[in-house]
């Protein structure tokens, strides 16, 4: 099942404002590490860590600008911003 193995990732599609580019990399460094089993890369597997990082991260900024708005905002907010407000 697809959508139960990146559950915790926040839906960055119909924010207010639009999702930031460090926003969609934070998700898809998320998404690398679920699907690879690597929490932090090592020096054996950083670079290709890291390829994977970017190649979704621009998949995922193509796919958003390609699809249409959302009727409405999503109900959770992604953690950078929930950071960015709690700090003073």
């Amino acid at each position: 099942m697809l959508w139960s193995m990146c559950r915790n990732i926040t839906i960055l599609r119909g924010l207010e404002p639009s999702a930031t580019d460090e926003e969609i990399s934070a998700a898809a460094r998320q998404y690398v590490r679920k699907i690879s089993g690597i929490r932090e890369p090592s020096a054996a597997t950083s670079e290709a860590f890291e390829a994977a990082v970017r190649s979704v991260a621009d998949a995922s900024t193509e796919l958003l600008s390609l699809l249409p708005p959302r009727k409405a905002v999503p109900k959770s907010e992604p953690p950078l911003r929930r950071i960015a407000r709690r700090s003073p």
